[in-house]
């Protein structure tokens, strides 16, 4: 029984990762976001239902620029320490790929995530942990829209509105919807709402 609803958490996973990927503007299969549990069971898990979470690794190319790629490792270890990190880097570095998502069941210990802040200037890592994915926080109803903008478009706003950086709204880096997209500092993200009176409004935001 463990088992089964251990799959059935990693079903949720997996295709929130996958929304995740493609909300970011990544190449991604609608089958992986559509798979229903039984398929998801049938193509992951063993005859006990457990599930080998290295068969959910994928990396996939950018939509509009195929040369940058991501890599999604799903750890087996519940607490992500630095021998983890050291074998996603490998795969990253094998496969010269420069953007890395950590996806482990439990927790990650402090030395791991010095390793993130270590490699920075080389790779950009992120992390989740599976509980963070078990829902799309982006289809919540009390979460507007948001569009991350290009550097044209951020320009142009600016330009615009004759505004400076620091006079637009602020997002946090660690904003759940923040993290959901990958904003990086200097970001803007734009927010569309629904509007009693305009039908809808938009704001905008810079990550910071």
């Amino acid at each position: 029984m463990a088992d089964q609803d251990e799959s059935a958490k990693l079903w949720k996973v997996n295709r929130t990762i996958h929304e995740l990927v493609k909300d970011r503007g990544f190449q991604v299969s609608d089958d992986e976001i559509n798979m229903d549990l039984a398929t998801f069971r049938s193509h992951y898990a063993s005859q006990m239902g457990s599930v080998d979470r290295t068969q959910l690794n994928f990396f996939t190319n950018h939509r509009n620029n195929p040369m940058t790629h991501i890599f999604i490792f799903f750890s087996e270890e519940k607490s992500v320490g630095v021998k983890t990190m050291r074998k996603m880097l490998h795969i990253l570095e094998e496969k010269n790929i420069q953007q890395g998502i950590m996806v482990y069941p439990g927790s990650m210990t402090p030395s791991a995530r010095k390793v993130i802040a270590a490699m920075a200037s080389q790779y950009r890592l992120e992390e989740f942990s599976e509980a963070d994915l078990l829902v799309n926080i982006t289809h919540h109803t009390l979460v507007p829209k948001h569009e991350v903008l290009t550097p044209d478009e951020k320009k142009e706003l600016l330009e615009t509105y004759r505004l400076k950086e620091t006079q637009l709204p602020r997002i946090q880096l660690m904003d759940p919807v923040a993290r959901y997209y990958g904003l990086k500092r200097g970001n803007v993200v734009k927010i569309t709402r629904p509007s009693e009176t305009a039908g809808r409004y938009a704001s905008y935001r810079i990550c910071f």
